[in-house]
């Protein structure tokens, strides 16, 4: 996993990326009333295909169209998303019983014949992915991506075209069903994620430069990614990850994403197969699609995507609501990691974190959900969000009371917050947790929130719900030229 951003061990892969199109073969799922779940999610359980007399010849005729299609939809399968801004990664596998997160085959050179001793000692408790979908919940997540195969090849699910999976191996079990059928029963919305690097299969290098392999494994890869499109009902996001060793047209990009949108019209792609895509990937950082395109920011929870036990750099509470803050602000969302331990344990400081964030989005989530893009920078102490005519001040470092309060009238009276260049005017304040009004001045230089508490009145940030006249945004250019002066020197 990588996008222009070097990231150790990754940051030999070039940027990757993912256009649309629809196209042949799929069999239908049946619908499935989930209990604890909406309509909208009960429905989800089967692809909105037509079926019936005339169904072959009209789901020719919209795979017929293309890619141009796939930009038409765009939107309207991109609406719940843009409402969603948070969700789950999961990196799990193989990997996940050495512990030394998800490249050691690679990283650390480990004969391919011993790594796969690894798949007979693969056999996660029961009930693990209903854990996950729980706590998912619980951190006021609205979806999940699983890596339903990464880059050692070995598929989390039933598959017809090897034994190297989950369900013919120790486990015996299909770990993409329960996955999907977990995050259903919680109402949120399913994700997969495929890996088309290969290292196990052995056509996987070969086929660079190799015509004849290249012909196998890339119908290989399209195989399996029909297999994931077809069998679990529908599926939300398909999140592809390293095109090595192949170009988009020798992977013949263009036909897999015809493929998916026949089988999966209402599904979103991400741009790591090559082409454009549905949505840009930056990988540890939060930056927004200077094009316009929608975005998402995937990051760790720690260092790691896959397990690692001696990894305890963590996020805290606090940086995780930044990142989201600030992925909201731009219009984009956050997709933050966590690497179950081999028995599917998420790590006890994960799910700290998470129940914290959670719990915080409880109280302030009219600040993140359904957000709207906005033209803010930065701020001394704060972060903001919009949704029409109403700012959100997300106060990560509470300012307190300043010793030049004694001299200077602008810090009186109590704790004193500002926003310079403010451009519309502001008709109430109030803390967004509590409900409780907040007093304030304001004149052609800005906004003067006062009479605040010495401590933060919430934890790990305070949001102050900001109601104005118009759309709120700032302006400090021309703040600057409004700004009175003075003469050279002061009296």
């Amino acid at each position: 996993m990588d996008t222009n951003n070097t990231v150790g061990r990754r940051s030999f892969i070039k940027t990757l990326g993912v256009t649309g199109g629809i196209a042949a073969c799929a069999t239908a799922g049946s619908a499935l009333l989930i209990e604890g779940a909406d309509a909208e999610t009960a429905a989800a359980a089967v692809p909105t295909r037509r079926t019936g007399p005339g169904a072959l010849q009209a789901n020719a005729a919209a795979a017929s169209q293309g890619p141009n299609t796939e930009v038409a939809t765009r939107a309207t399968r991109l609406r719940w998303w843009q409402q969603a801004h948070f969700g789950m990664f999961i990196h799990w596998g193989l990997y996940s019983l050495i512990g030394r997160q998800e490249w050691t085959l690679e990283m650390e050179g480990i004969p391919l014949s011993q790594y796969e001793l690894l798949a007979k000692h693969f056999n996660p408790r029961p009930g693990v992915a209903r854990e996950w979908a729980r706590l998912a919940k619980k951190a006021g997540q609205k979806y999940m991506v699983m890596t339903s195969k990464h880059h050692d090849g070995f598929c989390l699910f039933d598959t017809q075209l090897t034994n190297y999976c989950a369900p013919k191996q120790a486990a015996g079990r299909d770990l993409v069903r329960e996955f999907v059928d977990a995050a259903r029963a919680e109402g949120l919305r399913v994700g997969l994620y495929y890996s088309l690097m290969d290292w196990h299969h052995p056509d996987g290098a070969r086929c660079a430069t190799d015509p004849a392999a290249r012909k196998r494994f890339v119908e290989y890869t399209h195989g399996l990614i029909r297999e994931l499109m077809t069998n679990y009902g529908r599926i939300d996001i398909l999140w592809y990850d390293v095109s090595l060793p192949l170009t988009p047209e020798q992977w013949e990009a263009e036909r897999m994403n015809r493929m998916v949108f026949e089988l999966q019209p209402d599904i979103i792609v991400n741009n790591r197969n090559g082409l454009e895509g549905d949505f840009s990937t930056p990988e540890q950082k939060v930056e927004s699609d200077k094009s316009g395109h929608a975005w998402e920011a995937c990051m760790t929870l720690n260092d790691s995507w896959g397990y690692s036990a001696a990894d305890d750099d963590w996020k805290s509470p606090r940086a995780v609501l930044r990142n989201l803050v600030n992925c909201a602000r731009d219009g984009g969302n956050y997709l933050l990691n966590v690497g179950p331990q081999p028995d599917g344990t998420i790590p006890d400081a994960s799910v700290r974190i998470l129940t914290e964030v959670g719990r915080w989005l409880e109280r302030n989530g009219r600040a993140i959900y359904a957000i709207e893009r906005g033209s803010f920078g930065w701020g001394n102490y704060a972060g903001y969000t919009r949704t029409g005519n109403t700012l959100y001040m997300h106060v990560y470092r509470w300012p307190g009371l300043t010793p030049a309060q004694e001299w200077l009238p602008f810090y009186q009276p109590g704790v004193v917050l500002a926003i310079g260049a403010l451009t519309a005017k502001v008709k109430s304040a109030r803390f967004l947790a509590t409900g409780m009004p907040v007093k304030f001045e304001q004149n052609e230089l800005g906004l003067r929130l006062t009479g605040l508490p010495e401590r933060a009145p919430d934890s790990p940030l305070t949001v102050i719900e900001i109601e104005c006249e118009s759309v709120p945004s700032f302006n400090h250019e021309a703040m600057r030229d409004r700004w009175p002066r003075r003469a050279v020197g002061i009296s």
